[in-house]
């Protein structure tokens, strides 16, 4: 069984419509990518699947439908959402972040292992444990957000524009571990990317979002291989 089924999702900021009925499913441990041009719909979907703004059609995260749930719900059934512009809190410490992360969960020795986790993928930040938030670099911050999301021990995690505005070495480093999140603690992704190259290369599924509507999906491998698809939706 899919581990989320979107059906005929439409979504809404005020009256302008963003999202025409898109439709999509992600498999129990992979990492699906959505890609397309600014303005595609790609942000918008991640918001939507975190009850943040107001949609209609079907959204069902393991079976249950989320459809209209507080985002905290959506949260504590297991879902982390990093968004663009990383989303921490800036006075307050790395560590501090991480706690407030984990704040809700009633397994005080889980999260403490997933606290260890944090730092096995990312030791940095065990190295800035005491350090205010907005002293960190783009791409520590960038560590941080994503280690938030782990904090609150997430089946799936949303990931919007993860490499936005970092130097390609530190992009690089944040998708290996990335990869790694995804093997070792089973947690499955749906990535929104820029950088289409870099995410087929992560992604096992890709679908392409223009204007609010799908308007291709595929493997990634086959979409990465196909130069018309290249061409037309992706840019490069």
């Amino acid at each position: 069984m899919a581990l989320l089924e979107v059906e005929g999702l439409k979504a809404y900021y005020g009256q302008t419509q963003a999202l025409h009925g898109v439709s999509f499913a992600l498999e129990p441990g992979g990492i699906t990518t959505l890609l397309g041009a600014n303005g595609a719909g790609k942000t918008t979907t991640l918001r939507s699947l975190c009850g943040m703004v107001r949609t209609e059609g079907s959204v069902r995260f393991d079976g249950r439908p989320i459809s209209g749930r507080a985002t905290e719900a959506i949260v504590r059934l297991g879902v982390g959402h990093v968004p663009e512009g990383r989303g921490t809190f800036t006075n307050l410490t790395v560590d501090e972040n991480l706690r407030v992360a984990a704040y809700t969960r009633r397994d005080k020795a889980a999260a403490q292992r997933d606290l260890d986790m944090v730092f096995e993928y990312f030791p940095i930040l065990k190295a800035r444990i005491s350090q205010q938030a907005g002293t960190l670099s783009g791409g520590e911050q960038q560590m941080l957000a994503i280690s938030r999301a782990l904090m609150l021990g997430p089946r799936l995690m949303l990931l919007d524009e993860p490499s936005f505005g970092l130097a390609p070495l530190i992009v690089q480093e944040i998708f290996r571990i990335m990869r790694r999140i995804n093997a070792e603690a089973k947690v499955s992704m749906l990535l929104v990317e820029q950088n289409a190259a870099l995410a087929l290369e992560l992604a096992d599924h890709a679908y392409v979002l223009e204007t609010g509507r799908v308007v291709m999906s595929g493997k990634a491998s086959v979409v990465k291989s196909d130069e018309a698809i290249r061409k037309s939706y992706l840019g490069y």
